[in-house]
């Protein structure tokens, strides 16, 4: 199974400590976020990976080397001369992929979310895409009817609201949680996009025509270690996460 690690973030929530180095190098007890990621999906039966690199580029390359790259096979998505965001970070790296359903995770979540469940829900929705969300505090949600179709999206603090798939019933808010399962034929509506551009604009795009689904997850451990506040907290839950060898 494939996946790819969203790594090429100039990681702003956490500076100083991503002043000299990238996010995905920032350490919990010891070891580098990226290394967790990686052992996670390995742990998963996810093998064939490929990680996006803009900050601090040289540094994530030179680990991976060290590590004879986790004993799996890891591709390097080059973005050096320009950061190009989720969607169009993938687009760049559509050529890795084939005519199978792959995962998309952030590099700074940290979480005990089994991975080969969701992928198999994914299997099992014929959906575009299925979108990994829970019940927290946050200021963006993800709108869902109630059988965790997506219909929209909204930020509670701006007001902003975006309903493309509007339709009468009840819906309810949940935030994205940083992991995905896409159907490859995503890259069939990234056509007409270049560049910098975010891959939940072409989900609200796609909601249209196709099914996006939310796999819920509000049990278990999931947090955000993007934020400095949250590093000591990390430090304490690291050892209750699943990783391979």
């Amino acid at each position: 199974m494939k996946a790819m690690i969203l790594a090429a973030g100039l990681g702003t929530r956490l500076r100083p400590l991503t002043n000299y180095q990238p996010k995905a190098m920032v350490e919990v007890n010891g070891m580098p976020l990226l290394e967790l990621v990686i052992r996670r999906l390995k742990y998963f039966g996810f093998e064939d990976i490929i990680i996006n690199v803009h900050h601090f580029a040289d540094q994530i390359t030179n680990f991976l080397k060290k590590k004879n790259n986790f004993d799996v096979n890891i591709t390097i998505s080059d973005e050096r001369d320009q950061i190009l965001e989720t969607g169009g970070g993938l687009k760049k790296a559509a050529s890795f992929f084939s005519d199978e359903a792959f995962l998309l995770c952030n590099t700074d979540i940290l979480s005990d979310i089994d991975l080969r469940e969701v992928y198999n829900f994914h299997l099992d929705s014929n959906a575009l895409a299925t979108l990994v969300v829970r019940k927290r505090e946050t200021s963006r949600f993800f709108i869902f009817d109630e059988s965790n179709i997506l219909h929209g999206w909204m930020n509670t603090q701006s007001g902003e609201v975006k309903l493309p798939r509007s339709s009468q019933g009840v819906f309810k808010l949940l935030a994205f949680s940083g992991i995905q399962v896409i159907d490859p034929d995503i890259f069939d509506l990234m056509n007409n996009k270049d560049g910098f551009f975010s891959i939940i604009d072409i989900y609200l795009e796609a909601i249209q025509n196709h099914k996006i689904i939310g796999f819920q997850h509000n049990d278990g451990l999931w947090l955000d270690v993007g934020k400095r506040e949250n590093l000591e907290q990390a430090s304490n839950i690291i050892d209750l996460i699943p990783l391979a060898d």
